[in-house]
C-alpha cells in the first residue's frame, strides 16, 4: 500500500439522534461550493465550502429519504418519507437568505455549538409537492421526465411522469408510463397495506453514449453512461437502436432489474404484455445498497469513447458484482460477469472516476481498485489476463469509520481524489486520498506544514477514537451476552438436577377465595423462590398456566388453557416473588374444576443474545436488535418446568359452619331466621299450602350420596407418620382428605370426623369418614375399613369430590407401590 496518504478535514457537525444516524436515508450532494446534506430528518442543510458555514436550512414537512439535483433548472428535488416528492428553487431560496442573514455571522458559530441550525430556517411551502404519493421510495429527474420507484402492496412499480419547471404550472404532473416489477418477498402488512422497507430501493438512469438525457445531471446524482458495446449487450439491442436510457432499479430483495425508457413511454400507445418491458440482469440475494459505473481500462488511441466501461453494484453484507464487455475469439462481444465478496455490511459506497470503488462498513472505509485487482499501488496483484476483471479483490483501509454516505468530489492528475462524507455522529468531511506512486520529497519544515501536521494527526486521533469505541461498544455487548448464557447455564444445570429431591428454584401454588365485583372469585397465589445461588436476570420469564378440566361433551375445551407471562427482572439467591391468578368462574358461574396450574421458567436466546449475533453496526436504529434469522435455532429459548398443581373442589371447600362466631353487642331485636327459609316460605306460604320446615324439605328430593372403602390397613401404610398418637384414623382421615384446605387446622384442632361445607357452585356438600367391618369380601373372615361418603344435592359437586377422593388415594397407592 505504498504512497497511501488519506487526510481528514472535518466541516461541519450535525445534529444526530441516540446511537447515531442510520445508514441508507442520509445524502450529501454537491454543486460547485454548495453542499446539501440530509441526514434523514426533516432538515436539509446548504453548507459553503469556501465561507465554511451554513447558508440554509430548509425544513420538508417529513423525513428526507432522497435528494437529486438538476443543474438546467436549478432547482432541488427532494423524497419525504409517506409525503412525496417536493421541488425547490435554488436560486429563490438563496435570494430569500440572503435578505434574512443581517450580521449573524457572529452567531453562527456560537448557534453550531448547541446542536441548533446557525442560520434561519426556511419551512418548505406543501405546495412545493410535486408528486404527492405515500407509496414513493425512489426518484430520479431525466430532463423533464420524473421516474419513480413505488411500494405496491405486493410489487414494486416504475412510474414515469412529465414534470413541470418550478413556478410554470401548478398542475400535477402528468402519468405517462407505468410498469410492475416481479419481488421474491411480500412487500405489504396484515392489513394489505404498504410498510416502511428496511432498506430503500436503489435507482438510477444508465444512458449510451451521444444520449441527452443526462443533460444537465451532478455527478454522482443518480445517472451515468456506459460505453456503447457494454450497453448493448446488458439491455438489448432495442435499447441501442433507440438510443433510450435505462432506468436500473437495485431492490431490497436483491434483484437487478431495468426498464428501457422509450420502450415504457410507448407501451401505453401499444399495450402489450407489461412482463416484456422488465429484464432481471442479476440477483444479489441481499438488499443492493450501490449502483455505479468504472472505466477499468486506459482509452489509448481511441479518445473517442472515454466513458465506463464497467457496471458496479453492491449488496449490503458485502456482495459485490461486476459486469464489463469481453470479445471470444471469433471477436464478438460477450459479457464478463464476476461477483466478490467484501467487508460487510456495507452501509455506503461510491464508485470514483477511475477504477475505483470506496465502501464504508461500521469499522472502516475501504477502497479497491478493479483495474489492479486490490488496493491502489499495491505491488503485489493476482494474475489476471490482459483487459479482464481481477479475480480477487483486496481492499485497502482509510482508517475513517462508521461513515453513512459517500460522495466523489473530484479526481486530481496526480490519481488523487476528494471523498466527500458524513459519518454516523454526523460530522461531515472530506477525506483526501494520495494515491501517486512516487512520494515527493521531503522539504524543509515551516510554520505551516508543522501546523498541517498537527491537524492530520489530530484527524487521525478522532478517526481511531470512533473506530475503537464502535468495536469496544460490540465487545461490550458480547461479552455481557455471555455472562447471561453462563448464569442461565448454571440454572439449567441446577434445576436439571435435582428433579427427584427438592428444588432450589421452587413454586408453591395456594387457593383461596376472594370477593370482587360483588362476586365470590377463587384465585390461586403462585410463589416463585430462588434458593440457589444464582440470580435470575434479564431473559428469564416465570410463565404461569392455567387449565380447566375437559368437559365429556367437549373434549376439546381443554385446549381454552390461559397462560400468562411474568417478566424476572432481577431475582436474586433467597428472594421471592409472587402472582395471584383467577381460577373462575367458568360460564355456569362456578370454576371449571379440577384445574391444573403449571409453572415454569423460559430463558429467551434472542432477547439476551440476538443483539450480541447481529453484526456491530452502529449506523443503524438501535431499537432493531434483531439478528439474522439463521444464526438461532428454531426454538429460540430454553422452557424448565418447575411444578405441576392439580387445584380440586376439596382444596376449595369453605366450611362457613366451623368459623368461630363474631363477639357482637347484644341486639334489641330479636333474632331473625334464615333468610333463605324465610324466602321461600314467604313465597309458598302465598299459595295456602304450610310454610314450614318439614313441608319445605317435601318439596325437594333426598340429596345424592356416594361412598367409597378402603381397606384400614392400607390407609395407615398411607398416612404413615401423618396419624398422631391418639387420634382416630376416620379423624386422621378427614385431616388427610383436607391437608390444603384453609379450614384444616379447625378440623385438627375439634378432631372432627365429618363435615359440612359449601362446594364452589354455592350447594351442600357433606362428608362424612367413619371405620366399618366389611364381612363380605373376604374369605377370611371380617375385615376393618374406612368408609368415606359425600353427599351432595348437587350431583355435578359430588361428582367433582368423588374424583378428588379417588384421585388422592391413586397417588398414595402409586407411592405405596414405588417404595
Amino acid at each position: 500500500m505504498a504512497g497511501f496518504a488519506p487526510r481528514v478535514q472535518y466541516l461541519a457537525g450535525f445534529r444526530c439522534p441516540l446511537g447515531g444516524l442510520a445508514a441508507g436515508k442520509p445524502r450529501v450532494l454537491c454543486r460547485g461550493a454548495e453542499i446539501f446534506v440530509s441526514t434523514g430528518s426533516e432538515l436539509v442543510y446548504v453548507y459553503d465550502q469556501e465561507g465554511n458555514l451554513l447558508t440554509a436550512v430548509f425544513r420538508f414537512p417529513g423525513r428526507v429519504w432522497h435528494l437529486e439535483l438538476s443543474a438546467l433548472r436549478g432547482v432541488l428535488y427532494v423524497l419525504c418519507a409517506q409525503k412525496g416528492v417536493y421541488c425547490v428553487s435554488l436560486d429563490r431560496a438563496s435570494r430569500s437568505v440572503s435578505q434574512d442573514d443581517g450580521d449573524d455571522s457572529d452567531k453562527n458559530d456560537e448557534d453550531s455549538e448547541d446542536g441548533e441550525p446557525p442560520c434561519p430556517v426556511i419551512p418548505v411551502d406543501p405546495d412545493a409537492c410535486i408528486l404527492p404519493d405515500a407509496t414513493l421510495c425512489a426518484f430520479v429527474v431525466l430532463d423533464d421526465v420524473l421516474v419513480t420507484l413505488a411500494q405496491g402492496p405486493a410489487q414494486w412499480k416504475v412510474q414515469l411522469f412529465r414534470c413541470h419547471r418550478p413556478g410554470e404550472d401548478a398542475r400535477p404532473p402528468g402519468q405517462i408510463g407505468e410498469v410492475e416489477l416481479s419481488t421474491s418477498s411480500p412487500l405489504a402488512g396484515s392489513l394489505g397495506e404498504p410498510t416502511a422497507p428496511r432498506f430503500l430501493p436503489v435507482l438510477c438512469c444508465v444512458s449510451p453514449p451521444g444520449c441527452s438525457g443526462l443533460c444537465g445531471r451532478m455527478p454522482g446524482s443518480g445517472g451515468f453512461t456506459l460505453e456503447r458495446a457494454l450497453f448493448g449487450l446488458l439491455f438489448g439491442v432495442d435499447a441501442s437502436f433507440l438510443e433510450s436510457p435505462v432506468i436500473l432499479c437495485g431492490l431490497p430483495d436483491g434483484q437487478l432489474c431495468c426498464v428501457v425508457l422509450k420502450t415504457l413511454v410507448t407501451s401505453r400507445l401499444a399495450p402489450g404484455d407489461p412482463k416484456a418491458l422488465v429484464k432481471i440482469l442479476h440477483h444479489l440475494e441481499e438488499p443492493v445498497v450501490s449502483i455505479g459505473a468504472l472505466r477499468t481500462e486506459s482509452s489509448g488511441e481511441n479518445v473517442e469513447d472515454t466513458h465506463p466501461d464497467c457496471l458496479v453494484a453492491l449488496g449490503r453484507h458485502g456482495r459485490v458484482l461486476a459486469v464489463k464487455a469481453s470479445w471470444d475469439e471469433a471477436g464478438d462481444p460477450v459479457p464478463e460477469l464476476q461477483e466478490y465478496r467484501l467487508p460487510g455490511p456495507v452501509l455506503c459506497a461510491a464508485c470514483g472516476g477511475g477504477s475505483r470503488v470506496y465502501h464504508s462498513t461500521p469499522s472502516d472505509l475501504c477502497v479497491v481498485d478493479l483495474a489492479r485487482g486490490g488496493a491502489p499501488q499495491d505491488p503485489v496483484q493476482p494474475d489476471r489476463g490482459p483487459g479482464s476483471l481481477p479475480s480477487l479483490l483486496c481492499p485497502a483501509s482509510v482508517s475513517v469509520c462508521s461513515v453513512v454516505t459517500l460522495s466523489v468530489l473530484s479526481e486530481v492528475p496526480e490519481g488523487g481524489t476528494r471523498l466527500l462524507a458524513l459519518s454516523a455522529r454526523g460530522r461531515l468531511m472530506t477525506c483526501s486520498l494520495d494515491l501517486s506512486s512516487e512520494a515527493p520529497c521531503p522539504a524543509r519544515a515551516t510554520v505551516v506544514n508543522t501546523g498541517q501536521k498537527i491537524k492530520e494527526l489530530l484527524s487521525g486521533i478522532g478517526t481511531v477514537s470512533e473506530r475503537v469505541s464502535s468495536l469496544k461498544k460490540a465487545v461490550d455487548q458480547r461479552n455481557r451476552a455471555l455472562v447471561c448464557l453462563n448464569e442461565a447455564m448454571n440454572v439449567s444445570c441446577v434445576l436439571l438436577a435435582s428433579r427427584e429431591g427438592p428444588r432450589p428454584i421452587s413454586c408453591t401454588t395456594a387457593t383461596a377465595w376472594s370477593r370482587a365485583q360483588l362476586q365470590d372469585v377463587l384465585t390461586a397465589t403462585c410463589r416463585l423462590q430462588n434458593g440457589s445461588g444464582f440470580s435470575l436476570d434479564r431473559g428469564w420469564t416465570w410463565c404461569v398456566q392455567v387449565r380447566p378440566r375437559s368437559r365429556a361433551s367437549d373434549p376439546d375445551s381443554a385446549g381454552s388453557a390461559a397462560t400468562y407471562t411474568i417478566p424476572v427482572d432481577r431475582l436474586g439467591p433467597g428472594d421471592q416473588r409472587e402472582v395471584t391468578l383467577p381460577l373462575g368462574p367458568g360460564e355456569d358461574g362456578a370454576p371449571d374444576l379440577p384445574v391444573t396450574v403449571s409453572c415454569a421458567l423460559h430463558y429467551s436466546l434472542r432477547e439476551v443474545v440476538g443483539g450480541a449475533l447481529a453484526p456491530p453496526d452502529s449506523s443503524e436504529d438501535p431499537s432493531s436488535q434483531g439478528c439474522p434469522p439463521d444464526m438461532l435455532p428454531e426454538q429460540d429459548g430454553v422452557c424448565l418446568p418447575l411444578s405441576e398443581h392439580t387445584v380440586d373442589v376439596l382444596q376449595c371447600l369453605r366450611f362457613p359452619g366451623l368459623a368461630a362466631p363474631p363477639t357482637q353487642a347484644p341486639s334489641p331485636r330479636s333474632p331473625a331466621g334464615d333468610p333463605v327459609d324465610t324466602f321461600l316460605g314467604a313465597r309458598l306460604g302465598l299459595g295456602g299450602e304450610p310454610a314450614g320446615p318439614a313441608s319445605l324439605r317435601a318439596k325437594f328430593p333426598p340429596p345424592s350420596v356416594a361412598t367409597i372403602k378402603v381397606s384400614a390397613g392400607l390407609l395407615r401404610a398411607a398416612l404413615g407418620d401423618g396419624q398422631p398418637a391418639g387420634v382416630s384414623l376416620g379423624c386422621a382421615t378427614l385431616q388427610w382428605l383436607l391437608a390444603e384446605n384453609s379450614a384444616l387446622d379447625v378440623v385438627r384442632a375439634r378432631l372432627l370426623s365429618s363435615v359440612r361445607g359449601v362446594a364452589p357452585d354455592g350447594t351442600d356438600l357433606h362428608l362424612v369418614v367413619r371405620e366399618v367391618t366389611v364381612t363380605h369380601l373376604c374369605a377370611a373372615g371380617p375385615m376393618q375399613a374406612v368408609e368415606i361418603q359425600v353427599e351432595s344435592s348437587s350431583l355435578a359437586s359430588l361428582c367433582q369430590a368423588h374424583h378428588a377422593v379417588i384421585g388422592r388415594l391413586q397417588v398414595s397407592c402409586g407411592q405405596l407401590r414405588g417404595e
